[in-house]
Parts: C-alpha cells; structure tokens; sequence
C-alpha cells in the first residue's frame, strides 16, 4: 500500500487512476492513505526518517529566503469591480460609484462631502 501512495504523489495521478495491476484497488490505497494522515502515521514516519537521515549527515539545513514580488495585472484578479449589493465602495479601488455619493460630490464643487 505505501507503494501505491507513494506511486500515485510521484506520478501526479489521480486515485482512480492508479494501476490496478500492480497495486490492486484504488480504494484500498486511498482509505489507507486517509486513515495514516488522520491518525499521525505520516507525521511520525517523515520525523523519522528525517532524524535518520541527519544523524547521518544527509539533511543540509540551510535556509533560502527569497523575497521576490510578482505583481499581476489588475485584471488578473477574482473579484468584481463595484460592490453591486451595498452601492458601498470599490474592493478593489475603494472608490465609491454610488449616484449618491456622486451627486454630493458634485454639488459640493468637486470635493467629498462630509
């Protein structure tokens, strides 16, 4: 069974579609996977494995820290533009596009209002 787990992440696969051949029923692998990550079985398996391979000098700890930003473009996002249901202002711009408060703009010659 921690062949076909194992299998089924290195390939990217979904369960459904692990060979049935060499690794019987997806099921099988998919419940058991389910039942050791509930139950901490993973957990203790990479703590393992992890000190093993530390005392053995294999395990280099040094930490990369990159701090690169990549920005999108703005219509790369998933929200919409105008909140529709509060007539309040724009998530994104803050902005307030309401005719109300476009109008109080306007009749105060152009500034906000209050």
């Amino acid at each position: 069974m921690v062949e076909a787990i194992a299998y089924r992440y290195r390939t990217g696969i979904a369960w459904r579609d692990l060979p049935r051949e060499p690794f019987g029923a997806w099921q099988t692998a998919w419940k058991r996977h389910r039942r050791y990550a509930a139950d901490g079985t993973w957990d203790r398996v990479l703590a393992r494995l992890l000190a093993e391979a530390d005392a053995a000098g294999q395990v280099d700890w040094a930490v990369s820290v990159d701090a690169t930003i990549a920005r999108a473009h703005q219509h790369a996002t998933n929200t919409t533009r105008p909140d529709q249901d509060t007539g309040g202002p724009d998530r994104i711009t803050g902005i307030c596009r309401s005719s109300d408060v476009n109008l109080q703009v306007m009749a105060s010659g152009g500034h906000a209002v209050g």
